[in-house]
């Protein structure tokens, strides 16, 4: 079932609830509306137990005590596992045994963020279910692209000529680059036009920039590196300025985060902070930092003029900084 189509007809939840496709924003909004149509607000901090799949190899086990509890004054209890599509192989088998075995009345929602049309391995989520379960598939097409440009305008009471939300339904860039820029050329007041949007908005290197900073903060280093050389190549002096420059901006979100009150994010990152809150209380405040001043030193190098490889830079930067997220 395509995001929109589960907003617009509000299916039956019942004990497993798959959330698959590929963008982070819908996927975000499919937990909202679940968590919304499950447990009212008052009742969810006793009744919903939220996982980070990465992060423990026991999530079975784990997953497994909390979906088996009985609910507190409420009709159900519901359970989360984030970013299982990031697990290793024997976690994931034994998350899946637990998934195939929810109790009556309790729900068990997997965020398993595999294209649902493509062949993946691991095999995603969604595909060993069928329709043993709920599948909410957040694959952005043109469709989708269009009518989430239209709602964020609203969202900013914003206007945009028809040929902005043409190109924007078009776009290969994610909803979170789109979102981005829409609120970045809503700010002027005026009607956002093609110049604006031709001026302002992220170009496909920066895009780029973005997804390797988030690879590497989400850790997955390797990933990172992939994107990074791939804008080396067609770039071999002026890549390492963008990637730098995302890298220091996502460890200053994560510094904000790990800091004694931190937070909430600017609204224009506020989708990410579910993601990034977890890992900057893995990094704490001290290691943000340092991550942070790492990449803002690494720009102003490559800026001044006062190293011969830039590559060779990013591939060292993002090989400290993965360490020490790993740590």
């Amino acid at each position: 079932m395509k995001f929109y189509e589960f907003a617009d007809k509000q299916p039956k939840i019942d004990s497993l609830v798959i959330i698959e496709g590929e963008d982070a924003i819908l996927a975000q909004r499919a937990l909202d509306m679940v968590l919304d149509r499950l447990l009212p607000p008052d009742m969810r901090q006793l009744n919903c137990d939220v996982f980070e799949g990465p992060e423990t190899d026991a999530i079975g086990r784990a997953v497994g005590d909390a979906v088996n509890a009985m609910p507190f004054l409420a009709d159900r209890r519901v359970v989360v596992v984030r970013n299982a599509h990031r697990m290793r192989a024997q976690p994931r088998r034994d998350l899946w045994a637990v998934a195939e075995a929810v109790p009556a009345g309790n729900t068990l929602v997997l965020e398993d963020l595999f294209p649902p049309a493509k062949a993946t391995k691991p095999e995603p989520f969604g595909k060993q279910a069928g329709r043993k379960g709920l599948r909410i598939d957040t694959t952005p097409n043109a469709d989708v692209r269009e009518r989430f440009v239209r709602e964020v305008l609203e969202r900013l009471g914003a206007k945009a000529q028809p040929r902005v939300i043409a190109i924007l339904s078009d776009a290969a860039a994610d909803l979170g680059a789109i979102q981005n820029d829409l609120e970045k050329l809503a700010l002027s007041g005026s009607t956002i036009t093609v110049a604006d949007l031709e001026r302002e908005s992220l170009s496909v290197e920066d895009a780029k920039a973005w997804h390797y900073s988030q690879a590497l903060v989400e850790g997955r280093p390797e990933e990172a590196l992939a994107i990074a050389f791939e804008l080396f190549a067609n770039d071999p002096r002026g890549a390492a300025i963008p990637l730098a420059s995302a890298l220091a901006n996502d460890f200053a979100l994560l510094w904000e985060l790990a800091r004694p009150g931190g937070g909430p994010l600017p609204a224009r990152y506020r989708w990410r902070e579910r993601t990034l809150r977890p890992i900057a209380r893995r990094l704490g405040e001290r290691r943000a930092r340092y991550g942070y001043e790492a990449a803002v030193r690494g720009f102003e190098a490559v800026v001044t003029g006062r190293i011969d490889d830039p590559r060779a830079m990013i591939e060292l930067l993002t090989a400290d900084l993965a360490l020490r997220l790993a740590r």
